[in-house]
């Protein structure tokens, strides 16, 4: 994965590290990673499309993700996620993110990830094409998609 500038993403997430994010290392365990991932993502939806979706009846799957891990986060870090739709497909979408920690006010990028996620209806059980307004909203936000 390359890296990518926190310039180029408007939206961001402040994660609340827990105790229980801990391993016996001391750091954060990577498995949080991706529940971190998952707080942005819906913040993402939430913050952009600035209307709650109906998850009874329609929302989103995710089917694939990565992550690089940088270099580990402790309890008491100010951390962020940066993320941002990179591209937009029929039925699909693609998302970054920049998992970052404050030291000393200055961002240490600690994690950089992707993920596709499929729009899917959850009343026929099947991925569904994207609906407009889900694609409007993307497209609205983003600056280069």
């Amino acid at each position: 994965m390359e890296m990518m500038e926190l310039t180029d993403f408007k939206h961001k997430t402040r994660i609340q590290i827990r105790f229980k994010d801990i391993d016996k290392l001391g750091h954060v365990n990577n498995a949080n990673h991706i529940t971190y991932l998952e707080l942005s993502r819906v913040n993402y939806l939430n913050d952009v499309f600035k209307q709650l979706i109906d998850w009874s009846k329609e929302g989103i799957i995710l089917a694939h993700i990565e992550v690089d891990y940088k270099s580990p986060i402790y309890l008491e870090d100010e951390v962020w996620v940066h993320s941002r739709v990179s591209k937009i497909g029929n039925s699909s979408y693609d998302m970054e993110y920049v998992i970052v920690r404050i030291v000393d006010g200055v961002s240490q990028i600690t994690a950089i990830a992707k993920s596709v996620q499929v729009c899917f209806n959850y009343e026929t059980n099947k991925a569904m094409k994207m609906p407009e307004v889900w694609k409007n909203y993307m497209l609205n936000f983003e600056d280069n998609i």
